[in-house]
């Protein structure tokens, strides 16, 4: 039997921060014991837009390194591009030019960072677009933004988002057909947004998406309501969880993903990293991970005590 692999890295999303300073969330994170931070550009603490960019990314980068953090960029900002619509323009739609040129930013300021991926998903389908040709602008849409991606050497990251075009791990795996197999078209596979709306099983999506696994986000959730919770307060059974990421050796971050608790962003971080590194030590007693046969009762793992949730600030 082989070694348990190395530990899991955790990271945490910006825009569950999003009333306090970058160089703050940074030092928060350092200090709870995060490994890694998920950048989202925004308005708020890293415009890809602004005029002193070049300043800004040269500062953020000796702020990563002083604290020891990893980072990937993400570019799921709702209303970055369009104030009045969330997600768009996006590749499909008129004005995708907007959606590329903001990618390519990205891609960018990913390589000055040294973030290893960019994020990004799908959004909707223009209202009336056939699925074949959504799939068909979309595809050619990323293998633009691929160009750029082989100039830095950052990796896409696509993650399929509930209700959105690309929902599913094999809506992404399809797409990844569709740009050839390119080796640095990827996955980010939200936990929380698999159990939600996936057909399979959540550790047979994690297997599923496993060739093309670049990043991990993860929240608590229920089956059917896209609502980011706290862990614990929903059915996601996160030692099995962790326990098949560690078994594929992931060797990106697992980033908390809860936007809603902006107000009490600290806390929410420190109960987040307590629940993670405990459910973590429980995984490494599941080894060798469980099969894809049914999980134990959601949320828990037989003998396992985690720290109780209480609500994010709203």
């Amino acid at each position: 039997m082989r070694p348990p692999p190395t530990p899991l890295k955790f990271g945490y999303g910006t825009n569950g921060f999003t009333h306090h300073r970058l160089s703050d969330v940074l030092a928060v994170l350092a200090d709870l014991g995060y490994d890694g931070v998920a950048l989202t550009l925004d308005h708020n603490h890293l415009d890809p837009y602004a005029d002193d960019l070049p300043r800004r990314v040269d500062a953020l980068a000796r702020q990563l390194d002083r604290h020891g953090l990893d980072v990937t960029v993400e570019t799921g900002a709702p209303y970055f591009l369009d104030r009045w619509a969330k997600h768009l323009p996006t590749l499909m739609s008129d004005g995708s030019e907007l959606r590329i040129d903001l990618l390519r930013r990205a891609l960018r300021t990913a390589a000055d960072l040294g973030s290893p991926t960019v994020h990004l998903c799908s959004g909707p389908a223009p209202q009336g677009m056939p699925e074949q040709d959504a799939f068909k602008r979309l595809a050619e849409g990323i293998e633009t933004v691929l160009e750029s991606a082989e100039t830095y050497g950052v990796a896409l990251a696509f993650e399929p988002e509930p209700y959105m075009f690309v929902d599913t791990v094999e809506r992404c795996l399809r797409l990844g057909r569709l740009v050839g197999g390119h080796p640095l078209f990827g996955i980010t596979l939200d936990i929380g947004h698999a159990h939600c709306v996936e057909e399979h099983p959540l550790l047979d999506c994690v297997r599923r998406a496993a060739p093309l696994l670049r990043n991990v986000q993860i929240e608590d959730m229920r089956r059917g309501v896209h609502q980011h919770l706290e862990f614990g307060a929903g059915e996601i059974d996160f030692p099995a969880v962790l326990a098949a990421l560690r078994a594929l050796d992931h060797r990106g971050l697992v980033s908390v993903e809860i936007q809603g608790g902006s107000l009490d962003a600290p806390e929410v971080a420190r109960r987040s990293i307590e629940f993670l590194r405990t459910a973590e030590r429980a995984a490494a007693d599941l080894w060798p991970p469980p099969g894809p046969s049914p999980a134990p009762a959601p949320g828990r793992a037989a003998g396992l005590v985690l720290p109780s949730p209480r609500p994010s600030g709203s």
